[in-house]
């Protein structure tokens, strides 16, 4: 049974969420892959984790390499896990359809788009009956308050 996790974006856009929830995933000693819609987004997103701190960035690399086995965190718009993962995260156009193979999945989600939510809702229906399943919605200051 996988820990699923819902971050209901609201406030804070996925690009100031995603590098936390990276960098405390792999303080804990997991690997990551993100699965994301479309290789556009894998592309920025890629772009991103490098220069979203000035004093940090987040060792990554794009799904397709030779080198994928040893990335700490792998951007992917397949379902594999090349670098055998502990946590897979989900988002803009990806979602969840089973726990399986994870410690914990990470589902985040914008709270400004209807078809996302609707998904969203789809996949809470789909992951609660086998895995334990919680909703994070994030409050005006952009903390995390849990909803379910």
């Amino acid at each position: 049974m996988a820990e699923v996790l819902f971050y209901h974006l609201e406030t804070r856009p996925l690009e100031a969420v995603m590098p936390l929830l990276l960098e405390k995933t792999l303080e804990r000693g997991w690997r990551a892959v993100v699965e994301v819609g479309s290789r556009e987004r894998a592309e920025a997103l890629d772009a991103h984790l490098w220069s979203y701190r000035d004093d940090s960035f987040l060792a990554h690399g794009l799904a397709g390499e030779e080198t994928d086995p040893l990335q700490p965190i792998l951007i992917t718009t397949g379902s594999d896990n090349a670098n055998g993962a502990s946590v897979r995260f989900f988002a803009d156009g990806a979602v969840p359809q089973s726990g399986e193979g994870y410690v914990r999945l990470v589902y985040l989600f914008s709270g400004h788009d209807p078809e996302a939510v609707a998904a969203a809702r789809q996949a809470w229906k789909l992951l609660r009956a086998d895995n334990d399943v919680t909703y994070w919605q994030q409050e005006a200051n952009g903390r995390w308050v849990k909803k379910a």
